[in-house]
């Protein structure tokens, strides 16, 4: 009886879900009496559920024959809990389905480890059924480890193995209430993103215990630290379960690694290996245990998602069709859940990383739109960064790739309809960022996506390192200069300013140390800086001549153009200590202690902490630099040196490296009546002729990120900023400097 009693109690815990939400309850669930099994598959012939008392290599105690609906092509079947708790299981049920279909039709002569009824490893309708390999519930809410060796496999050396024994099994268990806190409500334009691997933040933090760091829970513990930096929303790479617990099998290694977590096994549960409770429900539990500690900050918390394609891969023999991974979506519906070529044989493959979900398929949108509901509601998430997001606008079904932003049935339209964005003025709604580029076609779609999408914004990153980096190589004016800082109303006029994210690095590529350190990338490093392979060659970089002060006066430049641009501002974990990597630009396989953060500074290191802490500070205090709608007018002058008007002829002329922009205060809100800065893209000094700062006002330093001007408070405090005069006071910036003013 104590299962029963457990289950109803914690029944009565379950979230109501909206009714556009999973409306077909795929997926486990329990009651009083009974569990039920719901799943999706179009082609099925034959759906099985096997149930296990323990997760590896023991045998299954019962078996349920799924029965199937054939209008909704939904199988289902329950259980009595008596019959479950006579076959032993008495707690957590771990449970996988085997499928038959056209490929692998029903056969007396089946058992498990055997051909019985085999035809074929795909047929000419793309089928890949196999039930030899026990499928991971693409609904399910855990999952119990991650796959090894070959027994997922199919072709002809391993499609008669079995994977049950070894294979993840799928969890349900008794879910017990956990508040998520309040959510935030911040408008995204006044929003400090920072991007972090949830493993990386704390695993070399010896203020955390040690059982706590690298998970949820650690993570948990470093809110005061992001408060304190000013940070108000994380961006945790991918936490959907993934394929990386080879990580902890091969310590000191890069040899098949997955620190980066690109490669989703299950779009629901969480990753326990970032949970220091790895028992049943534990990752869920302590994942939204972070979140309420998050929130209870007033801190937003933002997921990684990879909608694009899947830990099931591509062929794993490069041109055999018959060697493709069945883990779970490929084993129930190969077709509805991938994009196949013309002759439904391959994967086809637009990302580069073996073969495309199918997003423009209803039923592999309706686990999109179910999966970020769920993270949403009952993991208390914020907002979703989504990997090579216009994957999400493909109009394809088989065999093509064509991107449409107009068109009501792509799963981008689809996820702003149904899952409401948040409010531009703020309030509640989910924020949506898109990384708006993949590989081939028409896929590079920045400025593309419709209203309710924010972009990373590749051409502020661009434009901003060959201002520093490229003086005298690349053909930057000022007046594209002036585009990107003033929120690129070019690429997203059809939105807002606070839609183009802007970034100078983010995890794929380098660090903002070494941004400015490398003069290109440097991969095959020895464990624990690399070897990582691939990684742009294209990196618009430069060591500033090998001047270590020279090195941090730039990237100081770099992070203050960032934090005084419209637009919201994303930097990634580490930076605001200048973390480096040896030039490694695609650390994607290197969990190591040289690509976790690090809380033990050089004094050069803490210094830099103060000024990013200053300026972010900065940002957050003046309205004028967070605008809800593009500059016009008075509310933006933009100046040449000299102290005149910048026109379309100094803006246009590609000789001039040096802006200066005013933001008149009165006009945006803002307290300060007017907030002026002035970069110098030249290597040597300019001297920039001051505009007026309002009748009876003075201009008073902020910062200044000169080297001669280094040090713990180099961003001057609200109220002890230095005087430098009125209109018509010169000022000398440095080469590459830049200096920030405010009007009082």
């Amino acid at each position: 009886m104590r299962l029963a009693f457990r289950l109803t109690l914690a029944f009565s815990y379950l979230l109501p879900v909206s009714a556009a939400i999973n409306p077909n309850k795929l997926g486990a669930s329990l009651d009083a009496s009974r569990v039920t099994f719901r799943v999706f598959s179009s082609r099925a012939i034959k759906i099985e559920v096997d149930l296990y008392t323990t997760p590896l290599n023991s045998p299954e105690v019962l078996k349920l024959i799924l029965t199937p609906n054939n209008p909704t092509h939904i199988f289902s079947g329950s259980l009595p809990l008596a019959q479950l708790r006579a076959a032993g299981i008495t707690g957590p049920i771990f449970y996988g389905y085997r499928a038959w279909g056209p490929n692998w039709p029903v056969s007396p002569t089946f058992t498990k480890g055997s051909s019985g009824g085999f035809l074929s490893d795909v047929d000419s309708a793309g089928n890949r059924f196999n039930p030899n390999k026990l499928l991971i519930d693409p609904y399910a809410r855990e999952i119990t480890h991650d796959p090894t060796g070959s027994a997922y496999a199919s072709g002809p050396d391993h499609r008669n193995e079995d994977s049950g024994p070894s294979a993840p099994k799928s969890i349900l268990w008794i879910p017990t209430p956990q508040s998520i806190g309040a959510k935030p409500t911040r408008a995204q334009k006044d929003d400090i993103l920072y991007e972090v691997n949830l493993r990386g933040l704390t695993k070399n933090d010896p203020a955390i215990p040690e059982a706590q760091r690298g998970t949820y829970a650690g993570a948990a513990r470093k809110v005061q630290y992001l408060a304190t930096l000013g940070i108000t929303a994380v961006e945790f790479l991918p936490v959907q379960e993934l394929q990386d617990d080879g990580n902890d099998a091969k310590p000191n290694s890069t040899d098949g690694q997955n620190y980066w977590g690109y490669s989703t096994l299950n779009y629901f549960a969480p990753d326990r290996r970032y949970a220091s409770d790895k028992s049943p429900g534990g990752p869920t539990r302590e994942f939204q245990a972070m979140v309420k500690a998050f929130h209870d900050q007033g801190i937003k918390v933002y997921i990684d998602v990879v909608y694009n394609h899947t830990g099931e891969g591509g062929a794993w023999k490069n041109g055999d069709k018959t060697t493709y991974s069945l883990l779970s979506w490929r084993g129930l519906d190969n077709p509805a859940y991938y994009e196949l070529t013309a002759d439904n044989q391959f994967s086809w493959d637009n990302t580069g990383v073996g073969g495309n979900y199918n997003t423009f398929n209803p039923v592999a949108q309706n686990l999109i739109v179910d999966s970020l509901a769920y993270w949403r509601d009952t993991m208390g998430v914020d907002g979703f960064r989504f990997d090579l997001a216009p994957v999400l606008g493909n109009t394809c079904l088989a065999a093509c790739f064509n991107f449409n932003a107009s068109n009501a049935s792509t799963a981008v339209n689809r996820i702003v309809r149904e899952l409401s964005p948040r409010p531009a003025k703020g309030g509640t709604g989910i924020d949506l960022f898109a990384e708006p580029w993949a590989l081939g076609g028409n896929s590079y779609q920045l400025g593309h996506f419709p209203t309710g999408w924010s972009d990373w914004n590749g051409d502020y990153r661009d434009t901003i390192r060959q201002a520093q980096n490229q003086l005298g190589v690349a053909n930057v004016t000022t007046a594209k200069l002036a585009r990107r800082l003033a929120g690129s109303s070019d690429i997203f006029g059809n939105r807002k300013p606070w839609n183009s994210t802007n970034f100078l690095v983010v995890h794929d590529g380098f660090t903002l140390k070494d941004l400015y350190s490398c003069n290109g990338k440097n991969n095959n490093q020895a464990f624990p800086f690399g070897p990582s392979d691939g990684g742009s060659d294209n990196n618009i970089s430069w060591d500033q001549g090998g001047s270590p002060t020279a090195q941090r006066a730039a990237a100081r430049t770099g992070f203050a153009l960032m934090m005084l641009s419209a637009g919201t501002p994303l930097m990634m974990g580490g930076d605001e200590y200048l973390r480096t990597l040896n030039c490694n630009n695609n650390p994607y396989n290197v969990d190591s202690v040289a690509n976790w953060l690090n809380y033990s500074w050089s004094p050069d290191q803490t210094n830099f902490n103060a000024f990013a802490r200053g300026l972010i500070a900065f940002r957050k205090a003046h309205a004028a630099l967070r605008p809800a709608d593009f500059y016009t007018g008075a509310q933006i002058t933009w100046w040449t040196p000299a102290g005149t008007t910048a026109d379309g002829g100094y803006l246009d002329n590609p000789a001039n490296h040096s802006l200066a922009w005013q933001l008149n205060g009165s006009t945006l809100g803002d307290s300060a009546a007017s907030i002026y800065a002035a970069y110098n893209g030249w290597s040597d000094k300019v001297t920039f002729t001051l505009p007026s700062p309002g009748a009876s006002k003075t201009w008073f330093r902020v910062t200044d990120s000169c080297t001669w001007a280094e040090g713990p408070a180099q961003v001057r405090d609200p109220g002890s900023e230095d005087s430098i005069g009125a209109q018509g006071t010169n000022y000398d910036v440095c080469g590459r400097g830049l200096v920030l003013l405010l009007a009082r």
